[in-house]
């Protein structure tokens, strides 16, 4: 599995985009800042096109079920990996989860 960072590309089930910021930035790969626990929950997701008169679009990453190393820590942070998943704030409530697209960075891997 392959270290995500800033420059990885997460989506939310119906494809809006999770803005990825590291709240570390003293170890990159690749150039880009490594993310660690619990960089991807609380983040930003923009247009998501989960829209109408009773559906909330996705907006915010919530709880990670997935995806945190068990051997490698930054700063006792664990690495996220990119088997990456969580859910979202999305309708229907519990049920639509943020996934990894494309970690964009093949310097770094972990087995777990």
């Amino acid at each position: 599995m392959e270290w995500l960072t800033e420059s990885s590309t997460i989506r939310c089930g119906h494809d809006g985009r999770v803005v990825a910021l590291a709240s570390q930035h003293w170890v990159k790969a690749g150039g880009a800042a490594v993310l660690v626990a619990e960089d991807p929950k609380d983040r930003a997701i923009t247009g998501c096109p989960n829209i109408g008169p009773t559906v909330k679009p996705c907006t915010l990453t919530l709880t990670v079920t997935a995806g945190y190393s068990t051997l490698v820590r930054i700063d006792r942070h664990a690495v996220v990996l990119s088997n990456l998943d969580g859910l979202t704030d999305g309708t229907v409530p519990g049920t639509v989860h943020h996934q990894v697209r494309a970690t964009n960075q093949h310097l770094v891997r972990s087995s777990s």
